[in-house]
Formats: structure tokens, C-alpha cells, sequence
């Protein structure tokens, strides 16, 4: 039996921790589908189609040297909705700190009343990214700021790109 494991969130923009959980969760299943969440009441700096393709240039060659099978996805709906849609057991979550843990549990409590098949697996991060969020990237960017100590290269010159064009945060 192929272990299937969905690591969900809005990834906008890719930041280092977000690599830390692929290199951690590229371990414990067969196949990793990274899900970007769509939604409508809200404006992300990068389009779904720019998060898509940088997740591709940054997980994929991850995967593909831990051994595992790689995909993302795009989804609007529940998460535990999405993960059943793609037959997985696994839900990937990382843990910066206690505040993340407490939310966490909360949503995996959730989730388990709604799928019981699917256990969702905490990965603390490592020490080096635990205080990085997508959210203060984008701010320190969007500020002129030197990002590059908390996402790939690629990820630092698309925000610079974007700034640099004028887009809203």
C-alpha cells in the first residue's frame, strides 16, 4: 500500500520552512502532493499559477532525491475533502512553536471527526526557520528588506520582481 501524504497551505510565498517540513516529510510517504489552498475572500501576492510553478522548481527535485513521488495541486474546499479526493492517509502539518500546537490540534481534532482514516503527522521545525512565516516575508520584501535568508534564491527574486513592478501585498 502506497503512503500518501497532503501538505496543505497557501504557500505565498515558498519560504525555507516550508522546505524544512518537504525535507522532513519526503521521508515518511510515498507520494507527496503539496495542496495550495484557493480562497476567494482573499488576495495572495503570488498568482496560483506562480505558487504552482515555484513549488514545482523547489520541492520537486526534494522529492525526486529523497526517492519520493511529487505533485501539486490546487483546492477550494476542505482540506480533509482534498486529502480523500487524492487517497491520502497522511496530512503533513509543521510546528514552529506552542501557539502553532494549539491551533493544530485543534484542526487535526477537527479532521479526524470528519476523516478518521486520515492522521495528520506534526514536524517541529528545525531551529534555523523557526521564525519564519510567509507573512513576514512578504512584509520585509514589500518593505525592501533582504529576504534571502528565509527563501530559495528563486523565491527572493520573484518577491523582488514583484515589488519592484508596483503589486499590492
Amino acid at each position: 500500500m502506497s503512503r500518501i501524504a497532503l501538505y496543505p497551505g497557501s504557500f505565498d510565498p515558498v519560504t525555507n520552512g516550508h522546505l524544512d517540513v518537504v525535507r522532513h516529510a519526503v521521508a515518511l510517504c510515498d507520494k507527496l502532493v503539496l495542496a495550495i489552498g484557493i480562497h476567494p475572500g482573499k488576495t495572495p501576492l503570488f498568482t496560483t499559477e506562480e505558487r504552482l510553478a515555484m513549488a514545482e522548481r523547489v520541492f520537486g527535485p526534494i522529492a525526486k532525491a529523497a526517492g519520493c513521488e511529487y505533485a501539486a495541486i490546487t483546492f477550494d474546499n476542505l482540506t480533509v475533502t482534498a486529502a480523500q479526493q487524492i487517497g491520502a492517509t497522511l496530512m503533513i502539518r509543521g510546528l514552529r512553536d506552542g501557539t502553532d500546537l494549539d491551533y493544530e490540534m485543534q484542526l487535526a481534532g477537527m479532521n479526524e471527526t470528519m476523516a478518521p482514516a486520515i492522521h495528520t503527522v506534526f514536524l517541529p521545525a528545525s531551529v534555523g526557520v523557526r521564525p519564519i512565516t510567509a507573512t513576514l516575508v512578504r512584509q520585509i520584501a514589500k518593505m525592501g528588506g533582504d529576504v534571502s535568508a528565509f527563501v530559495p534564491a528563486e523565491v527572493a527574486s520573484a518577491l523582488t520582481s514583484k515589488f519592484a513592478a508596483g503589486s499590492p501585498a
